[in-house]
């Protein structure tokens, strides 16, 4: 037997060696070091389905050091995924299903996007969280559906990582038992050894945070890894189980070098290696007999052991016909048509930020979708995002939604997308929009896997005001609208702000950015659903056609329409246009689009942030009321008055335009 598993081990070793030396790059060292801890992982002790990736109850498994990628694709193609050889030998290239890091939605078996160190770590606290989340609400005696661990791997890069820290901390306070991280602990990283810059005890920090720690001395010793994830499924804390192993493992030149990480072993070193392992040296890609046998009964097994599940959730079906019905609506993506209808959802009768406009739609869209969970990093108070009712989750009320992230923004955003990956929640996470920059890494990566999250960022402007220029966006509207696949909604009023809440609930195939104020905004005549097309037209000039356009979003909208006003009483024809989403304006046909924006008439667009971008809509006869440069610390009315946000600058800037023949 223990032939056979050194034989599977270094199966792994060799698809993965083979596959970066025939696409002459990748990281070869990871896999080579790892594939003992790995194997013993997969072949042991995890619970998945092979035929049916998405199964609700599998393990998952992260590689948060995701450049190892060859790892994962390795095993995925000996457990029977849909991932052949011919697969493997595309690896890096062109349409290929092996791509350099792992891509959640790509490949089947990835469960999320990882290379960014440190993401699939805090991806699998949230992944984490939502199996307790789910399993507080559906699990009944004798009927355990959600029952499953969530298994992260780590190298020394992403422990070096802030995030992990963050999410680790959050994680051990939250006794997260189900939570087992397998820290590939090879002290060697791209510039070298570890003695360079990380020689912290990794083992005290862990314990500090209130996880168990088990050390395996030997990272090919299979008994001893057995023998602590055997341990770890028995703790009620989070286990951070640290494997000491050597990269490029079996390679004579290479072995504990940084020379193995991030570049082929060449052709030579490859012979020599695998002639000191005793493996064939052609072909590549070689698989044994006996491995590919012993693969398919482990497969087998996997498979009754689904089979089993999918017999239980039938009898549960038929016990809790109610409580299988509320499951059935927490897996889908549907949004009960009665919420969009529902008065409440757009009865604002005065002035309001449209953070408490937020704060207020919410508690309409948690009645009719009980399954939205979320928080802010610490900013509850200020952003308005706690769930009235729904509890406060934590290790004794794993079956509440309103989660207290502290101040860990960068931890918070990864974690979220977690929760959105396990299924069955819908999620969301609030902050400052300023603090936007410490969560710009997770947000990428979920736009990039297209993870319908919701991002809630107040404070949206220089009219934050005496907390001075630290806490006023300026570039950070110009910042997100240039991430592919992240919507960007900053609505003028309540019922825009609904709009913008139906819209993030809605969507399916990527996040979405709510952007709102501190300050109270008037209520507008003619907003509502039309905000749903991104940019619609909130006043009509009179006459024919418009000599001006003046186009702005959330709380310059009502200054534009005030401006509006004082043109028309000079006679000057005056069209406004409320532009709350660049992205959802040009999702519209070519037609909407020129009718809201004719090609007559000077535009002029105001927004108290940067000004870039905005010469699409303006054209190059057009002007943009914006901002430049860092803010003040005064009340935030005398920052839009000396930054020119005003009624008078906006007619004199039209006038100016408007003479400009």
């Amino acid at each position: 037997m223990k032939h056979l598993e050194e034989q599977a081990i270094n199966t792994i070793r060799f698809l993965s060696v083979d596959a970066v030396e025939a696409a002459n790059s990748g990281h070869p060292g990871l896999p080579m070091g790892g594939a003992s801890m790995a194997y013993v992982l997969w072949s042991k002790f995890m619970k998945h389905s092979p035929a049916d990736p998405s199964w609700v109850n599998r393990d998952r498994f992260i590689l948060s050091a995701g450049h190892g990628s060859m790892l994962l694709y390795s095993l995925l193609h000996l457990f029977g995924y849909d991932l052949s050889l011919e697969d493997l030998k595309s690896f890096r290239q062109w349409g290929s299903k092996t791509p350099g890091h792992p891509e959640y939605g790509h490949t089947p078996g990835v469960e999320t996007t990882t290379g960014p160190l440190g993401q699939g770590f805090a991806n699998a606290v949230g992944m984490a969280m939502a199996e307790r989340r789910m399993a507080a609400e559906f699990n009944r005696p004798g009927y355990n559906l959600v029952d499953h661990y969530t298994y992260v791997y780590v190298g020394d890069g992403c422990m070096m990582e802030g995030i992990t820290s963050e999410a680790a901390s959050l994680a051990g306070h939250l006794k997260l038992g189900k939570l087992i991280c397998l820290y590939d602990d090879n002290q060697i990283t791209i510039d070298g050894s570890t003695e360079m810059a990380f020689t912290e005890d990794v083992s005290k920090r862990f314990e500090a945070y209130n996880w168990q720690v088990i050390e395996v001395a030997d990272g090919n010793d299979t008994d001893a890894i057995s023998q602590a994830l055997a341990a770890a499924r028995e703790e009620e804390r989070p286990t951070l189980i640290m494997v000491r192993t050597e990269i490029g493992f079996g390679s004579p030149n290479k072995q504990g070098s940084a020379d193995s990480h991030g570049a082929p072993l060449g052709a030579d070193e490859v012979k020599l290696t695998k002639e000191r392992l005793g493996w064939p040296v052609e072909p590549a890609f070689h698989v044994p007999a006996e491995v590919k046998k012993e693969s398919e009964r482990i497969c087998r097994e996997l498979a009754e052991h689904k089979d089993g599940w999918d017999k239980l959730f039938a009898d549960f079906r038929i016990e809790f016909p109610e409580v299988a019905a509320r499951w059935d609506a927490w897996h889908s993506h549907n949004v009960p048509a009665e919420l969009e209808e529902d008065p409440s959802l757009w009865e604002f009768e005065k002035s309001t930020a449209t953070r408490a406009a937020s704060g207020q739609i919410m508690q309409v869209v948690a009645r009719y979708l009980p399954n939205l969970v979320g928080g802010s990093a610490d900013l509850n108070a200020s952003t308005k995002t706690y769930l009235k009712g729904l509890g406060d989750f934590g290790a004794e009320r794993y079956g509440s939604n309103n989660i207290f992230f502290g101040v860990r923004e960068h931890a918070m955003a990864a974690i979220v997308s977690g929760l959105a990956l396990h299924g069955g929640l819908r999620s969301f996470g609030s902050t400052f929009m300023v603090f936007f920059d410490y969560m710009k890494p997770s947000v990428r990566v979920a736009a990039l896997m297209g993870l319908p999250v919701v991002y809630v960022l107040t404070h949206d402007s220089i009219a934050v005001g005496e907390d001075g220029p630290t806490h006023q966006p300026i570039e950070h509207l110009a910042n997100m609208r240039s991430l592919p696949n992240l919507h960007v909604l900053r609505p003028a009023d309540g019922r825009e702000t609904a709009a913008a809440w139906l819209h993030a609930v809605k969507r399916a195939d990527g996040p979405t950015a709510l952007i709102l104020t501190r300050q109270n905004l008037p209520q507008l005549p003619g907003t509502g659903k039309d905000a749903l097309k991104g940019g619609y037209i909130l006043s009509r000039e009179k006459g024919s056609a418009p000599e001006i356009i003046l186009i702005a979003s959330g709380s310059e909208v009502s200054l534009a329409m005030d401006a509006k006003s004082a043109l028309e009483q000079k006679n000057i024809s005056v069209r406004v246009i409320s532009m709350m989403s660049w992205e959802l304006f040009l999702s519209q046909d070519e037609s909407y689009r020129s009718d809201v924006l004719p090609g007559t008439g000077k535009r002029l667009a105001v927004e108290a942030a940067h000004p870039m971008g905005w010469e699409r809509f303006t054209g190059d006869q057009g002007y943009v009321i914006g901002i430049d440069h860092f803010g003040a610390s005064a009340p935030g009315d005398t920052l839009m008055e000396k930054f020119g946000f005003t009624v008078e600058n906006i007619v004199a800037k039209a006038e100016e335009l408007l003479s400009n023949k």
